[in-house]
């Protein structure tokens, strides 16, 4: 069964989500939920044992005219909570909004060159709505092949091009299976590849990125890895598996994704630092990263703090700088959901989005600005009220 109705946001934001297991009748209960208005661009986030060419098809018949995009999920983030299975739509209407979106093909081999021109054209189009600068009106949003192993390189070249305007998103996921990722675009069902969307809006928001980790002293350094795999054999000129239990305190045949989340490794950019997730261990001990790793590279084991009182000290100052929050969409680190269950607080994370209306999907990495991040929550918060025209 799908859920009972839509839900509305006070911008005119409709959000649509169905648990039916069925695509042709998830897309069906999506659709019928987003009956009965016009929307100018309709974002799709969806589990990956759903049918993406048939639910592309689906909703551009559905809908003429509208753009739709999304991409697989490792789970997606409701109204009413963190689900697993689901089709959810986030429906954007005209009034309010204006919307580019354009999809990046052959990310490993024309994507830095495809971006950039997809970049430049995008933002003369969305320049020549207004005078001034697009920083306070304009934000993108950008879904990439979670297992393309391509996010640094294409959120380097995007942040190069796209200038002062602020950029969040996710990395596609599929279940923790790390094998297929998809996307969706105008009808299409795509791999290898990236969606740029940017939205220029009357209404005030915020892009912001959150996490619940500090630094320890433990460090440890990669002595042998295939960068390009992003797989590290050997840290501190040991079995990579063996070192990182060692410094976590618990045994080698013991590590798995509960672990990884509940001890991340994190290095330092300028003054701040940011986590670098492992995202499985293999039969040889080697470590596979989220993000991109070298030789050479020091990791810091991290302490974690309190995830809801880290997430909602961010989510409380973005309500009062907002004036009251009306969305947040936002791109939550698959790692963090398996934490907050490892640690019993799904439930409890769940309240929180519920209370400062977050939606989305869990992801395998997310973008904030110029960095590709892992074990972080970052989004865009919109106000409720409108700007003066």
């Amino acid at each position: 069964m799908g859920l009972p109705g839509a839900v509305d946001s006070s911008c005119g934001i409709r959000i649509a989500t169905s648990d039916c297991h069925d695509t042709a009748a998830a897309a069906a209960d999506v659709v019928t939920q987003l009956a009965g208005a016009s929307w100018q661009h309709i974002l799709v986030h969806f589990s990956p044992h759903h049918d993406g060419p048939l639910l592309a098809a689906t909703m551009s018949s559905a809908f003429p005219g509208t753009t739709v995009t999304g991409c697989t999920t490792a789970g997606e983030i409701a109204p009413d909570g963190m689900r697993q299975g689901a089709i959810q739509a986030i429906a954007f209407p005209h009034e309010g909004f204006r919307i580019r979106s354009e999809v990046i093909e052959d990310i490993d081999r024309f994507g830095v060159e495809r971006a950039t021109n997809v970049v430049r054209k995008m933002r003369a189009e969305v320049a020549s709505g207004h005078a001034g600068t697009t920083r306070d009106r304009v934000f993108a949003l950008l879904m990439i092949d979670g297992v393309s192993n391509y996010e640094e390189m294409l959120v380097a070249a995007i942040s190069w091009a796209i200038g002062d305007m602020q950029m969040i998103g996710g990395s596609a996921g599929d279940n923790l299976a790390f094998k297929r990722t998809s996307l969706i675009h105008g009808g299409r069902c795509l791999s290898n590849a990236a969606i740029l969307t940017m939205i220029d809006t009357a209404y005030p928001f915020r892009a912001f990125k959150t996490n619940n980790f500090s630094p320890t002293k433990t460090k440890l350094v990669v002595t042998a890895a295939d960068t390009e795999n992003r797989v590290v054999h050997e840290l501190n000129a040991e079995v990579a598996a063996h070192e990182y239990a060692r410094a976590i305190g618990l045994l080698p045949e013991d590590l798995g994704p509960f672990s990884f989340a509940s001890y991340p490794l994190v290095v330092k950019v300028g003054d701040e630092y940011y986590c670098r997730s492992i995202r499985n261990m293999n039969p040889d001990g080697s470590l596979t990263f989220f993000c991109a790793i070298d030789e050479g590279l020091v990791f810091t084991v991290a302490s974690a703090h309190d995830m809801l009182e880290a997430t909602e000290a961010t989510l409380r100052d973005l309500d009062e700088t907002l004036g009251g929050l009306d969305l947040v969409l936002g791109f939550d680190c698959v790692l963090r959901r398996l934490d907050a269950e490892n640690r019993q607080i799904r439930h409890q994370m769940e309240d929180l989005y519920r209370r400062y209306r977050v939606v989305g999907f869990h992801t395998y990495g997310e973008q904030y600005n110029a960095m590709h991040l892992n074990q972080t929550l970052t989004g865009i918060a919109l106000g409720r009220t409108r700007a003066a025209e």
